[in-house]
């Protein structure tokens, strides 16, 4: 490569991550270290098939209840993000995962099991409103989709690192890939605990005063964002099959876990080397745009499944939903974020979570009863009908929607606008750093399940709970 190339590779770069806040730097580390230390997710269906002689089904049933658990404390974790505040929500979360990991690793009796899997799911998934809530607050505007992208690029390169490590830790102790997580995620604990200060804004006496608190039914009757919602669980039921019917459909065509593994570890590459640079593309294009386009490019992706018949073909259609993943991903976060009130971040976040959350227990079920009746043929078409019904949704929903940093609120049919504020440039005020006082799927599942796959494609911190 010339020198001028090299220069202009070395600008890119540089404006690529410049600009951004410190807190925002130190957030990412905590994303990128808690990725490192991925182990359950991953391995759970091999420690229990492999390591402790269960069933395939079985394996299936903690699956769920691992995702039923990530359901439950959606919603929860929310509200504590927004009364609690983004940083306790955190501590409390990622203590409470790294504890029930380390004693998921140590249970022995089935029931045991399954009932910590639940658990490991709840906690989990608790951090998330609160990083989205947290990423919002301390990051500008105009630079949020950028900085979702980064946070994005980090859980895939940690989880690529964290996929072979771990690989290679199972093969000499599951145990210790259970203690691994947890230690790693007791890190994240520590460095949010001293390097990140409270970014909840600040209510005045005014506001107080003005404006009406948001509650889980303000968000409900939010129609554009419960809307958005909707789109999402739409979109989040196509990617969810990257993990559930994908390794079903290759195994009823006869390849293996092997192959299967090599078509789908093309996403985790593509998401490592071509997110930056896309997301430069991207950062001030119409998002109604963007959201169409991907929506219509991730369902007609996984249809043209259907025509694969060698690993290279699948892999190929890997790399086309792979492309749609990589701009609905931040697109889509920044979406939720530009349409939730400043003092309903963590509220709006858990319910958009809730989406995900529940994509992941409906999609095993639904591709498994359509690959068993239908064949999987029909469950690709089914997703290119997911996909454009997803596409027209997004089309009509954006109509009208105010300019990034313009005078919006929550949807219509949410409280008021005088009810709630939203943000206009950044937040207004962030609370002084201090310590807390305490820190109080079906058949295919089953099979999907006995695999190592990667993060759930799309996910908000494109994390998986399954």
């Amino acid at each position: 490569m010339s020198a001028a190339g090299l220069t202009g590779v070395r600008r890119a770069a540089r404006e690529s991550v410049s600009g951004l806040p410190r807190a925002f730097w130190w957030l990412w580390t905590s994303t990128l270290i808690n990725r490192l230390g991925a182990f359950v997710a991953t391995f759970m269906a091999l420690y229990l098939t492999l390591d402790r002689g269960y069933s395939a089904s079985y394996a299936g049933l903690v699956a769920s209840l691992h995702g039923l658990g990530g359901v439950v404390s959606s919603l929860g974790s929310g509200v504590m993000t927004d009364r609690l505040g983004r940083r306790p929500t955190l501590l409390v979360a990622q203590v409470s995962t790294a504890f029930s990991v380390a004693l998921l690793g140590l249970m022995r009796d089935p029931v045991a099991i399954a009932g910590v899997a639940f658990l490991v799911g709840m906690a989990s998934n608790a951090s998330r409103p609160a990083v989205q809530a947290m990423m919002a607050d301390i990051v500008k505007p105009e630079d949020r989709v950028r900085a979702f992208s980064l946070n994005y690029w980090a859980i895939n390169l940690g989880f690529a690192v964290s996929s072979a490590g771990a690989g290679f830790v199972a093969q000499y102790s599951y145990l210790a890939g259970f203690l691994g997580e947890a230690a790693l995620t007791l890190v994240c604990a520590v460095l949010v605990f001293l390097k990140l200060p409270e970014s909840r804004p600040v209510r005045t006496a005014v506001e107080q005063a003005t404006e009406s608190a948001v509650r889980l039914g303000t968000v409900l009757r939010d129609g554009r964002f419960m809307s958005v919602v909707g789109l999402s669980f739409v979109v989040a039921l196509i990617f969810q099959q990257a993990s559930v019917g994908l390794p079903v459909a290759m195994g009823k065509d006869g390849f293996s876990s092997a192959d299967y593994g090599m078509a789908v570890a093309v996403n985790g590459v593509l998401i490592v080397v071509l997110q930056i640079p896309v997301t430069r593309f991207i950062e001030h294009r119409d998002p109604r745009r963007l959201l169409v386009i991907s929506s219509v490019v991730a369902g007609y992706g996984f249809g043209l499944t259907a025509f694969a018949g060698s690993v290279g073909l699948y892999a190929l259609t890997v790399c086309v939903w792979t492309l749609a993943e990589i701009v609905n991903a931040p697109t889509q976060t920044g979406l939720v974020v530009r349409l939730s009130p400043v003092h309903g971040r963590g509220r709006y976040q858990g319910m958009y979570t809730m989406s995900w959350a529940v994509a992941a227990l409906i999609a095993p079920l639904m591709s498994g009863v359509i690959i068993d009746r239908f064949g999987a043929e029909w469950l690709w078409g089914t997703c290119a009908v997911l996909g454009t019904v997803a596409a027209l949704g997004y089309g009509v929903l954006m109509r009208g929607l105010p300019p990034q940093g313009g005078p919006g609120g929550p949807g219509r049919g949410a409280a008021p606008r005088s009810a709630v504020r939203t943000e206009s440039a950044g937040p207004r005020s962030l609370t002084p750093a201090r310590r807390p006082r305490s820190l109080a799927g079906s058949a295919a599942s089953a099979v999907s399940a006995a695999s190592a796959v990667p993060p759930s494609p799309g996910c908000p911190d494109g994390s998986t709970s399954r």
